[in-house]
Formats: structure tokens, C-alpha cells, sequence
């Protein structure tokens, strides 16, 4: 039997994921949390197998909740629902320990199968937040291509400086500088210094 607790803040919404978890037979939901620091305090009571987390709530929000969760409890498997798919709250809920991510558009029966999949060690993902992954990893393996002097001319874009001044900070020529650039500019996929610099911002830490 695989034992879940569910974090929402709406009333109707536990109701309805307690109902329909227990549709299935071998899903039995053990309690549920309206905010996220009741969801830390069940966990610690009833050690489940599956968290159901929503990320907007009150008190202690999901992040927080989820971090708290898996540092106390690492086979505990959390796993997010919300209605929330922007890059960086998927990005932070995965940080900090969730399994899955998941957005509540999604059919019930994908639900059931959901918990099901991250119980046997899978990582459900809804569509979006697998886009997220996938072009956080293009770009850590962008990085990694990156050779040192390509990262010190990229760095130094970053910072505003003009190729002649780059060139003069480096002891290279102008025309060395944009070689560099534009070897940078096709590793990591963009067409001017505006976007090099964004994008090293993002990545180059």
C-alpha cells in the first residue's frame, strides 16, 4: 500500500485528491495538510511514502516545506502539484529535493499513475518542467565546453566592456577577442553580446 499525505491550502482541493487517491486499491491516503508547515509536522507523524505538495501556501510555503522534508525524511518522495509551470519555481522545487512535478491540469488517472511512478523511484514530470531540465542541463554542458580564455572574454562582455577593452584586459588582439565571441556565441546558442551577457549571468558562477 503505498501511503500518502496531500498539501493544499484549499479545502476543496484536499477533498477532491484524498477521493480520488482513494479510488485506487493500493493507494491509501494517511492525512492532509492545509499549510506547509502542518505538511512537515504529518510527515514526521506518519512517515509516508508520497508527499502531494501544492507550493503556494500559507504559514511555510511548498519550497520550504519540501526542503524540510527531505532533509528530515530522505525516503520520503515529494512530489509537486500546483498550478504554478514558470522556470523558476520548477527549478527551485526540484533544488529543493522534490521527485516530481506536476501541474494540476493533468488527468486524474495520470495522477494515480503518478504517485505510483514516483513510489517505484521514477521522477514524474509534466511536459513543461522537463523542458526546464532539459535546457538547464544544454546549458551546464555549454558551460563545460567553454574553454578558460572563452569564459574570461565572455566574462568581461558581461561586465560591459567594449572588444578593444577586453582585448587590452586580456593582452590578446581585437581579433582574437572576436573569435572567442563568436565561438561563445555558437556554444551557447545566441547572436549578440546582449544575449552572451544575459545568458553568463545566468550560468557563469
Amino acid at each position: 500500500m503505498i501511503r500518502v499525505i496531500v498539501a493544499d491550502d484549499h479545502a476543496v482541493v484536499r477533498h477532491g485528491l484524498r477521493q480520488l487517491l482513494e479510488t485506487a486499491p493500493d493507494i491509501e491516503v494517511v492525512a492532509v495538510a492545509a499549510d506547509g508547515e502542518e505538511a512537515v509536522a504529518l510527515v514526521g507523524e506518519h512517515l509516508p511514502d508520497v508527499v502531494l505538495m501544492d507550493l503556494a501556501m500559507p504559514v511555510t510555503n511548498g519550497i520550504e516545506a519540501t526542503r524540510r522534508i527531505v532533509s528530515g525524511h530522505p525516503d520520503v518522495r515529494v512530489v509537486i502539484l500546483t498550478s504554478f509551470g514558470d522556470e523558476a519555481r520548477i527549478l527551485e522545487a526540484l533544488d529543493a529535493g522534490a521527485r516530481g512535478y506536476l501541474l494540476k491540469h493533468l488527468e486524474p488517472d495520470a495522477l494515480i499513475d503518478a504517485v505510483r511512478a514516483v513510489d517505484a523511484g521514477e521522477a514524474p514530470l509534466d511536459p513543461r518542467a522537463g523542458r526546464v531540465l532539459l535546457d538547464r542541463q544544454r546549458a551546464r554542458s555549454a558551460v563545460t565546453d567553454l574553454s578558460q580564455r572563452e569564459r574570461e572574454v565572455l566574462t568581461l562582455v558581461t561586465e560591459g566592456l567594449a572588444n578593444k577593452q577586453v582585448a587590452r584586459r586580456l593582452g590578446i588582439s581585437e581579433r582574437t577577442v572576436k573569435a572567442h565571441l563568436t565561438n561563445v556565441f555558437q556554444r551557447i546558442k545566441v547572436t549578440d553580446r546582449v544575449q552572451a551577457a544575459i545568458w553568463a549571468r545566468e550560468h557563469l558562477r
